[in-house]
């Protein structure tokens, strides 16, 4: 029976509505972001809530590299993020390999440690980590960030690293063990070409939480040539301790935000085959 025309563009009505809301509602931060950057520290001062600038000004992105190191720190959230990308990656598949395709006692204990570890708070762990990378000396470098970056995206990369390889067809590795391959090489060889789907999500996703992580890097951290691009926008200061400059913390943040966008739009693909891998089996 087809329903009444009328309840049916009502319904699609109200459908695109919807839509409409939720665009709106995951956009518009974006937008306001953009908007405060464009606009002077005059304007924002007596004309806060106006919807669009009316002399947009670039003067915002021009102070955010001028005033501090900025470059330096852009440079420090890459060089941290990346390293604690591939570091996770590559424990992770050699983890996820043993946890997903042998059997040995404990690994049932050892998943739910992993999975509980993924979950703990970090303030938990700070001050452990704080006497670490002191008693390391790795205060204000590299290292230090991305040794405690790993925390939190290991246990995530190895959790679901370890999924994905418990689907992998076994006949591939018989196959390469027929061939005489040692374990290593079938995993090097035959198994990471097949699991790039997941390492590029959970790579992705490691990425975009060491790029955005605050407390670890606002703790190990006290040089402004060593601190990340979230801290430095968080300690950006104005002309004077009553001003906030939001023009220039919205400015940092909109830089810092695209290089994310920009990765999404080009993984997008394998984001999706790498999160529904698993999802349906034969």
């Amino acid at each position: 029976m087809n329903k009444n025309p009328a309840l049916r563009a009502l319904g699609q009505a109200l459908f695109w509505v919807l839509i409409a809301a939720v665009l709106f509602y995951i956009l518009f931060p974006f937008y306001w972001a953009i908007k405060t950057s464009l606009t002077n520290s005059a304007q924002l001062s007596s004309q806060a809530l106006q919807w669009f600038p009316n002399n947009p000004t670039f003067q915002n992105y021009v102070d955010v590299f001028r005033g501090q190191p900025f470059g330096r720190n852009l440079l420090n959230s890459l060089v941290v993020a990346v390293g604690t990308v591939i570091i996770s990656l590559l424990l992770s598949a050699l983890s996820a390999y043993a946890l997903g395709k042998f059997r040995f006692k404990g690994k049932s204990i050892l998943m739910y440690i992993i999975l509980a570890v993924s979950v703990f708070p970090q303030i938990a762990v700070l001050g452990g980590m704080y006497t670490t990378i002191r008693t390391l000396s790795l205060y204000n470098t590299w290292w230090g960030l991305m040794l405690s970056y790993m925390i939190f995206t290991l246990p995530f990369t190895v959790w679901v690293l370890t999924s994905f390889v418990r689907d992998i067809p076994t006949e591939l590795e018989e196959a390469a063990f027929v061939d005489g391959a040692t374990p290593m090489q079938t995993l090097f060889r035959v198994l990471l070409p097949v699991m790039t789907p997941a390492l590029v999500t959970t790579g992705l996703l490691a990425f975009i939480n060491a790029w955005n992580e605050f407390l670890f890097a606002l703790t190990f951290t006290s040089d402004d040539k060593a601190k990340t691009v979230p801290v430095a926008i968080g300690q950006f200061s104005g002309a004077s301790i009553y001003e906030n400059p939001f023009g220039l913390i919205m400015a940092g943040s909109v830089i810092v935000t695209v290089p994310l966008i920009i990765l999404v739009l080009i993984f997008q693909r394998n984001i999706v085959s790498g999160l529904t891998a698993g999802a349906v089996k034969g």
